[in-house]
């Protein structure tokens, strides 16, 4: 028999996973409403655990780099620099992490989350130096690419039109799409016979985006 701590555990889950769908389809203009009705619960309920939609949002973040965290973790556990490389991208790009892109610079971001996002990067320079280090990975990507890379593969497009349009029977097919689409990436970062593109990528596009403008 299931208790009311029980209840609101299953519920709070059912937010959070809500949150991430509708943010993933309607970005930062997701609703209250569309999350709560997402999760099949009544918006009282909602507001009962989150005051706001921005406390919401935060506790969303914060799940979302204790994952980024963890992966990495496991990651350099691996004695393998290129299987505990491969295993991180792909368990942030199935887990979703890019999802939470469309709220960067609408909410306020924590001390707790700055100091869980300083982490992350710490972990990921030392999975990319390991990984060069050892010449698994092209010499020409960065930490940062990889960050860019796991948020452009972090949610996928068909699979969100499919939902939308009830299509479970496609599906399946879809989530297979993808599966292979994730290991032409991962394959485009082992050492290749020319260069990447360009400069690599500034910082400040990947975090400036969660701070002020600076004219602002």
């Amino acid at each position: 028999m299931s208790t009311r701590k029980d209840i609101a555990e299953r519920n709070d889950r059912a937010l959070l996973q809500a949150a991430r769908d509708v943010l993933a389809e309607d970005g930062v203009h997701a609703s209250v409403a569309a999350i709560a009705a997402r999760a099949g619960v009544g918006i009282g309920s909602l507001y009962r655990r989150y005051q706001t939609k921005e406390e919401l949002f935060q506790r969303l973040s914060l799940l979302s780099l204790d994952h980024w965290n963890e992966a990495a973790e496991q990651g350099l556990a691996d004695p393998d620099p290129w299987a505990g490389l491969a295993g991180f991208v792909r368990g942030c790009i199935e887990f979703g992490q890019g999802s939470l892109g469309p709220i960067a610079g609408a909410i306020e971001v924590t001390e707790e989350m700055s100091t869980k996002s300083r982490r992350g990067d710490e972990l990921l320079d030392a999975l990319v130096r390991r990984a060069h280090e050892s010449g698994v990975l092209r010499a020409d990507v960065t930490a940062l690419d990889i960050s860019l890379l796991i948020e452009q593969l972090g949610r996928s497009p068909v699979v969100d039109q499919l939902r939308k349009q009830g299509r479970d029977d496609l599906l399946p097919a879809a989530a297979g799409a993808r599966r292979r689409l994730i290991a032409i990436a991962l394959d485009g970062l082992r050492p290749g016979p020319g260069p990447l593109p360009g400069a690599p990528p500034d910082e400040i596009l990947f975090t400036g985006r969660w701070t002020d403008r600076p004219d602002a």
